[in-house]
């Protein structure tokens, strides 16, 4: 009995903890967007890392200092400026260790359009924190 409880907790707690590292990655890909339709400086910096390369849906590539600067620039939004309020549809993860990748149907919902992007993010944990090292998005085919 001892010696099938040890194996059952031996098999397990591999998929719990992955079960849980998806949950945090998705929870924190709803912080991200969140905050991105805020345009929330403070979220920007906590969810990319310093090295990060991010190739957006216009085709240009560019790294975190320059995205922090658009992102600051702007300011943060009161809620009567939020034109556009992100939320994701389809969310995949596939984590790799200390490694996931998440991809995911990006909707941006203004009140005269939706529009959809296919993105994904490789990210990695760094001192226990998950942070997108990649990104790439791309508009959505109709």
């Amino acid at each position: 009995m001892k010696t099938s409880l040890l194996i059952t907790t031996l098999l397990l707690t591999p998929m719990l903890a992955l079960a849980d590292d998806k949950a945090e990655l998705t929870a924190q890909l709803s912080e991200f967007l969140d905050g991105a339709s805020r345009n929330d400086a403070a979220i920007h910096n906590k969810y990319w890392a310093e090295e990060l390369i991010y190739t957006s849906s216009g085709g240009t590539r560019f790294g975190k200092a320059e995205l922090m600067r658009g992102v600051t620039s702007r300011g943060m939004l009161k809620a009567d400026e939020i034109d556009t309020v992100y939320s994701s549809e389809d969310v995949r993860i596939m984590q790799y260790g200390d490694t996931a990748v998440v991809a995911f149907i990006l909707v941006g919902k203004s009140v005269s359009e939706t529009k959809r992007y296919l993105n994904s993010g490789t990210f990695v944990r760094k001192n226990g924190q998950w942070q997108a090292i990649n990104w790439q998005a791309t508009i959505k085919a109709e």
